[in-house]
């Protein structure tokens, strides 16, 4: 048993521990990259102009369909249920379109993230985009990093609140066009903004403007990296998708180590050198706040931002590039068995002969076929196979259709004469911006005529019906079969439409309906 003294001290040593445990959610450290500049960085704004100009600019873009059509090339019409897109035209029926297009977007990031890691996250993805977009507001406006860093832990005076109230604003007006560029993919454009700014649009236009700008503002200006790491999955998806022939943004420790930020010097009085200068430009450029040097880490978007700052800190000190560098793990492994001198055994024979300086050269075209791998075939594989089915549904899918229902109640009338009538409500479905004239003739059930309510016309096998264009036409049909040709309680014959000058047609096997006395 414990007496009183040691209770106590126990007690004691559980608040100091609750006094130094450390916080469940650790605060934010504010990152202010730094722009950079090379290849990469002018990849992504070419990206970024490219996205942007895409989104913003696709639902001006006109599609001439004919005067029955809407001539908005790209159009999510919801009051009418179709999607159009250019010279195709989806109905709610047809949506598995939609599915097998969002089919091969996965497929395609896990090809693209198999081979190049993660570069949909760092070049296309509407986040990244975003961010960068806000990013040079804010550096037009606070200047560069140090800049930036200085203005945010200093004082509040009237040039840090006009600079922040600046940013603000423009970073809302981004948004605002974001969420404005969004509802006119769902109507006519130039209509829909005159009815915006004239405050006509329906409450549903301004409430979407209203979510899209708080969630464009919020994610790309106040949270941008947490984003990316808290609230996306993929990066927690992503390592099911790599393998050791993926490239990923890599830190060649093996050449960089040890780092020095007196390598001269050191080198001078025999001490042992990385090429790295420990400067930190890798960690300054990159939107995620990491530290390249010490691995692959959950938060890198492989945005390789760190690759043109480490390039042009090489290129200033007389080393060679590729410090930081895209490669593989096998590119790493093989690299440092060769610098180290140990592990030739590891080395693929295909370069065991690479001469020293060629050696980087040696690994990346070797490695470049390695791309093309079984698991990478699998996944091109996958993705052609979905799109060629789309394409081929597509291109021979009819424009004409036709759906019958059979009257439940009563299913059939005995008429004066003994002949049996049966009612059907016939759908007709026309798929094309333009107006047709459909036949609609009946195959089979001898003797049988078929009268159109509406139409006036005498019976007969064939009728003649005008659709609309892009409309579904409902009409009522009775047919009426003579009592010497009746042949027993169920008979199948065809509804056949044809339209004769697209040379489509459509056919609907019914039941035709009769009293058992008449077999």
């Amino acid at each position: 048993m414990l007496n009183d003294t040691e209770i106590e001290r126990l007690d004691a040593e559980a608040v100091n521990s609750a006094k130094v445990r450390q916080p469940l959610y650790a605060p934010r450290k504010k990152i202010f990259p730094k722009r950079a500049t090379g290849t990469f960085r002018r990849f992504k704004w070419l990206v970024m102009a490219i996205t942007l100009g895409i989104y913003y600019l696709t639902p001006w873009l006109r599609w001439d369909r004919g005067p029955y059509a809407p001539d908005q090339a790209v159009l999510v019409d919801i009051a009418n249920r179709r999607f159009y897109f250019f010279f195709i035209e989806i109905w709610p029926q047809e949506f598995i379109y939609i599915a097998g297009l969002l089919i091969m977007a996965g497929i395609g990031l896990f090809l693209i993230t198999s081979t190049v890691g993660r570069a949909w996250c760092g070049y296309t993805c509407p986040q990244t985009v975003w961010v960068d977009l806000f990013l040079v507001v804010e550096r037009g406006i606070e200047g560069e990093r140090n800049a930036r860093m200085k203005l945010d832990a200093g004082p509040w005076t009237a040039e840090k609140i006009g600079k922040r109230i600046a940013k603000h604003a423009i970073w809302l007006l981004i948004a605002v066009a974001t969420g404005g560029a969004w509802i006119f993919y769902f109507a006519d454009a130039p209509t829909l903004l005159r009815d915006v700014i004239g405050g006509h649009a329906a409450p549903v236009a301004y409430i979407t403007i209203a979510v899209l700008t708080a969630t464009t503002y919020t994610f790309g200006g106040l949270m941008r990296e947490q984003v990316c790491t808290y609230m996306c999955p993929w990066p927690r998806i992503q390592a099911a998708m790599l393998d050791e022939h993926s490239l990923t943004v890599t830190y060649n420790d093996w050449r960089g180590e040890p780092r020095s930020r007196h390598a001269k010097k050191a080198a001078a009085a025999g001490a042992v050198v990385g090429d790295c200068v420990d400067c930190n430009a890798c960690v300054a450029v990159c939107p995620m706040g990491i530290d390249i040097r010490e691995g692959q880490q959950l938060e890198c978007i492989t945005c390789a931002l760190c690759i043109d700052a480490c390039d042009s800190v090489m290129d200033k000190t007389g080393r060679e590039r590729g410090l930081i560098s895209y490669a593989t793990l096998n590119d790493y492994n093989v690299n440092m068995a060769m610098a180290t001198g140990g592990g030739a055994h590891a080395i693929d024979p295909r370069l065991m002969h690479a001469p020293s300086g060629k050696l980087n050269d040696k690994v990346a075209q070797f490695h470049i076929g390695r791309i093309f791998r079984p698991r990478t075939f699998v996944y091109m594989g996958a993705w052609s196979l979905v799109g060629i089915l789309i394409l081929t549904a597509l291109l021979s899918r009819d424009r004409l259709e036709v759906n019958v229902l059979h009257d439940r109640n009563p299913q059939f009338v005995i008429l004066a004469d003994g002949s049996v009538r049966n009612g059907y409500t016939v759908k007709l479905l026309n798929m094309i911006p333009e107006p047709r004239t459909i036949i609609v003739t009946m195959q089979g059930l001898r003797g049988a005529e078929m009268t159109v309510v509406g139409m006036d016309q005498p019976p007969d096998r064939a009728v003649a019906i005008a659709v609309e264009p892009d409309r579904l036409k409902t009409v009522k049909i009775f047919v009426t079969q003579p009592p010497e040709f009746l042949q027993g309680s169920v008979q199948s014959f065809s509804f056949v439409v044809e339209d004769k000058a697209s040379f489509e047609r459509d056919q609907y096997t019914a039941s035709f309906n009769a009293p058992e006395k008449a077999k």
